[in-house]
């Protein structure tokens, strides 16, 4: 009897994996690194857009994070494969010191060029954001520009549109807490793009929350997903388009205290891409959301020992989903995506 009493959970375990992992085939496309060999020793934190002429891709690497030789690196999807990464910023536009680079975010708005946000600084506590722009699909970069005094920039996921010139940003500072608010930008490819931001979405002695991903459902609002130290994603909700925020609470999707991201897909559901458990990122999945609150494990992209973590994820003008993520903090790892086959 004991012996059924551990069989159990273990055998629908298993179930549960053969199960996810049979969708694999038909859901996964292409899988693919976005540099190997990649040019340093530590890769992270990786964006992904679609830029005017094609996929671009962005993330930060050097001997290890933190580390003053840590940059910002580049590279375009050309005639089906990733072009050799070259960097496109460092951390000494501010002193003659050099500063590490963190959390590049590519962005192509409607109208205007290819914009990277990156932040620079010390650690996430002291660091500030910086962007640049790139009016041919990042084959060559304006100059660096700091942002305004308060201003972080999206601190690690994609902003979302909320009209032609207006776009919505998630950010959070470390300083006194993990705390979060959001940021708007008009106008972010001009030469004076005009920034403001909200009061702060939490007390960190609620919630320590950081990064959010946003999601703009047609009729129910704009809800953003928060990373927290509570082994849960957390969830404020926006009515007016951003000007006020719900009053942040748990959610029942779990998270290890690691970065997530979703986007919203044309057939009206939203796709998760985070670390399905509570203690680690061993394992790194997809999940579905309806109706903002409605979610199931769709299925799995990694599942084994080492760090798969801080997904970045969109879909193209022609449908499919691209998810690029850290690969046991040494690479940059892309898959293609049918979302027709994620149920």
């Amino acid at each position: 009897m004991n012996l059924l009493r551990f069989l159990k959970p273990a055998l629908a375990a298993c179930a549960v994996a053969t199960t996810v992992l049979g969708q694999t085939p038909a859901a996964v496309m292409r899988t693919e690194f976005l540099a190997d060999p990649p040019p340093t020793l530590s890769s992270h934190a990786s964006t992904i857009c679609e830029a005017k002429d094609g996929l671009v891709a962005s993330w930060f690497g050097g001997t290890a994070e933190r580390q003053r030789d840590v940059v910002i690196w580049f590279s375009r999807y050309e005639k089906g494969a990733w072009t050799r990464p070259l960097e496109v910023a460092r951390g000494d536009e501010d002193s003659e010191d050099q500063w590490a680079c963190w959390n590049p975010v590519l962005v192509q708005p409607k109208k205007g060029p290819l914009i990277l946000y990156y932040k620079v600084g010390p650690n996430p506590s002291e660091w500030w954001g910086r962007f640049k722009t790139s009016e041919d699909g990042g084959l060559h970069w304006s100059k660096s520009k700091r942002l305004p005094r308060g201003i972080i920039g999206p601190v690690r996921n994609k902003p979302v549109a909320l009209s032609d010139e207006i776009y919505l940003c998630g950010a959070s500072e470390e300083s006194s807490g993990w705390r979060v608010h959001m940021e708007t930008v008009r106008q972010p490819g001009s030469a004076n793009p005009i920034w403001s931001r909200t009061p702060d979405l939490n007390s960190a002695l609620d919630f320590g929350a950081i990064q959010p991903t946003i999601l703009v459902w047609p009729d129910l609002g704009i809800q953003i997903l928060c990373r927290t130290r509570q082994k849960l994603l957390t969830e404020c909700w926006s009515v007016d388009g951003g000007k006020s925020w719900s009053k942040m609470r748990r959610t029942d999707i779990p998270n290890p205290n690691s970065g997530v991201d979703a986007v919203m897909l044309k057939d009206g559901r939203a796709l998760l891409v985070y670390n399905p458990t509570t203690e680690n990122r061993h394992s790194l999945g997809v999940a579905i959301i309806e109706g903002g609150q409605k979610w199931h494990h769709a299925l799995n992209l990694e599942n084994d020992d080492g760090e798969y973590s801080y997904p970045a994820v969109i879909q193209t003008s022609d449908g499919l989903v691209h998810v690029t993520y850290t690969w046991k903090r040494e690479k940059i790892k892309h898959v293609v995506l049918d979302p027709t086959q994620i149920k």
